[in-house]
């Protein structure tokens, strides 16, 4: 029989606490990729309003406020909601012989990838307005584009179904497949993402302004976003993005939940001997 002092909580580690630890510990690479996606999701309430601040915002005599197009990310999750539950999910229950439909990990994947979609699609906008821009001779003027802002709609509506895959699936994974009793604290967790993707966010975006206005250089996204290249910008968050999901689908495949192992909780306590 040994004999010593056992009053150290560390000498006193349970077989159940280390699996919960080897848990968390598998959970953290798909946790770290939805910080990218809130890097991208951060665009709708900065760079989005950029963009369309210089974009005809006129409705006949009346001119709506650039920011107010987050309304059709909204629209965009409400539509996608109950299209999500009614259409796709008996869909992929046909294909795959899940309740579910999808499962957490599938659900996040497709999140990420239209947010690959998202930022495609406001390069693509930008791309547009410059050339416009610069067909009408306003590439030095700080005055709006003649084009319509309501072509941001796209990017609107892509990120708002790219949001009620990932987030949503966010939540579901890591309450269900999270430690019994730690599935409040993991929640609370995968929530954190959105504060560190805002951070990313402005990390990003101090970078490029840093780095392309070198020597003096205009940058990406100067005072005139007419001068500018706010879609290089758009592009490179894109690339971001697929880069961020084949990471994911690494991470995925060789993801082991704790369903495919012996349940933690029915596993023997190890006692000092």
């Amino acid at each position: 029989m040994k004999t010593g002092d056992f009053s150290n909580p560390w000498r006193l580690c349970t077989i159940t606490h280390v699996e919960e630890l080897k848990i968390l510990i598998r959970m953290f690479p798909i946790w770290a990729t939805g910080i990218v996606f809130s890097a991208v999701y951060a665009q709708m309430s900065t760079m989005f309003v950029e963009q369309g601040m210089v974009m005809d915002t006129s409705i006949g005599s009346f001119k709506i406020p650039a920011a107010s197009l987050s309304t059709f990310d909204v629209i965009s999750v409400i539509i996608w909601v109950p299209v999500y539950d009614k259409f796709l999910v008996p869909i992929a229950r046909r294909i795959t012989g899940k309740e579910r439909g999808f499962s957490e990990l599938q659900r996040m994947g497709i999140g990420l990838f239209l947010s690959v979609l998202c930022m495609s699609a406001a390069a693509i906008i930008e791309v547009c307005r410059l050339s416009l821009a610069k067909n009408l001779a306003l590439v030095h003027k700080p005055v709006a584009v003649p084009m319509s802002i309501f072509w941001q709609i796209p990017q609107y509506a892509l990120l708002g179904a790219a949001e009620v895959f990932t987030f949503i699936g966010q939540l579901e994974f890591f309450y269900d497949l999270s430690p019994d009793a730690m599935r409040s604290l993991c929640s609370a967790f995968s929530l954190l993402t959105t504060s560190l993707g805002n951070y990313l966010s402005s990390f990003i975006l101090t970078v490029v302004t840093s780095m392309t206005t070198r020597g003096g250089a205009m940058g990406w996204i100067p005072d005139n976003l007419n001068e500018g290249h706010l879609d290089y910008f758009f592009w490179l968050l894109a690339a971001l993005s697929m880069l961020n999901l084949l990471i994911y689908v690494f991470c995925a495949r060789f993801y082991k939940s704790k369903r495919s192992s012996c349940g933690i909780d029915s596993l023997p306590v190890c006692q000092p001997m």
